[in-house]
């Protein structure tokens, strides 16, 4: 009741998509702050074509296999190595930690809208080049041409402003970069994304519908799922916390078997351009992709302007 209550209303307005997500997303991060184990704030993904072999996982990372698995197939569209790479809505920050430690770019930084994930992920996540920030998906504090790749993963769907969200990843991008996106619609809405992405600044190489492996990852994991949250959520609050975890048997999973939910991944390119050949001056090339610009400099403190992107509370 409570979780339809909220969905009703973040549908009756952009605005009031913006505003309930990210009160939404900030309540969550503070409650849940003290739970160290939970590093994924998304459903899985499950090769069920098998033509890839699976992930060496260290051990530390093993019982969140299938999240990672998400973020392994999104990213592996583009090489990452010894780029500069953007998470835009990096929730409690273990798909940039996963980036950083694994896929090896030169940097990794992670934005999101809520301050207290943004503290966990600095608590929980130290590594070489790894940075996150609090920051708003539609006007994001960085640099033109700041970075190579961009990555964006169950994130999009509670932005006010998607057009405004892309051109802002268009800006940031520098030419012939990549913007990996990964998110859910309603099918009726999944014309409206594509929409939005051909009329972006950016080109679409590749759209794949991935319902499928999400919705099995979401069965394989369900056990992983309830047994972390018995006994530490309020009674009042386990219908709610349930329905965005995607629990078996509540909305998400129930909605991706019957179709009437979407999973889309999309891989797009920014035009490379004539930029592309020109080198850039050597003060340019910068150790922090946000300097350069009129930001104010407790920003690099992780000081947020106003924020209004989220992460997705579906771990």
């Amino acid at each position: 009741m409570l979780s339809e209550a909220f969905l009703w209303a973040t549908r009756k307005s952009p605005s009031a998509r913006r505003y309930m997500w990210s009160a939404f997303y900030q309540s969550v991060a503070h409650r849940f702050s003290d739970f160290d184990w939970w590093h994924f704030m998304n459903y899985g993904y499950a090769d069920l074509a098998g033509d890839r072999a699976p992930i060496a996982l260290r051990n530390e990372d093993e019982d969140e296999r299938y999240c990672i698995q998400l973020y392994d197939h999104v990213a592996s569209a583009a090489d990452l190595r010894n780029r500069d790479v953007l998470e835009v809505g990096c929730g409690r920050g273990g798909g940039a930690s996963y980036i950083a430690r694994y896929l090896h770019p030169k940097s990794m930084v992670g934005v999101d809208i809520a301050g207290s994930a943004i503290q966990f992920c600095r608590r929980a996540h130290r590594s070489e080049g790894l940075r996150f920030l609090k920051g708003d998906a539609e006007n994001l504090p960085f640099a033109d041409q700041s970075f190579d790749v961009v990555i964006n993963i169950e994130s999009s769907f509670c932005y006010g402003d998607m057009a405004r969200f892309l051109s802002e990843v268009g800006r940031v991008l520098r030419p012939g970069g990549s913007f990996l996106l990964a998110d859910l619609r309603l099918a009726h809405e999944v014309e409206g994304l594509l929409a939005d992405l051909r009329a972006s600044p950016l080109e679409i190489l590749e759209t794949k519908d991935i319902t499928a492996e999400v919705g099995h990852a979401l069965a394989f994991d369900h056990e992983r799922r309830v047994k972390g949250m018995n006994g530490k959520i309020p009674f009042l609050l386990r219908g709610v916390v349930n329905t965005f975890a995607g629990v078996q048997g509540t909305r998400i999973p129930n909605l991706l078997s019957s179709g009437e939910l979407v999973y889309l991944n999309v891989v797009l390119r920014k035009s490379p351009g004539r930029e592309e050949e020109a080198q850039p001056p050597d003060d340019a090339c910068r150790s922090l992709p946000w300097e350069g610009r009129n930001v104010p400099a407790a920003f690099a403190q992780g000081e947020a302007r106003s924020a209004t992107a989220c992460s997705p509370f579906f771990f």
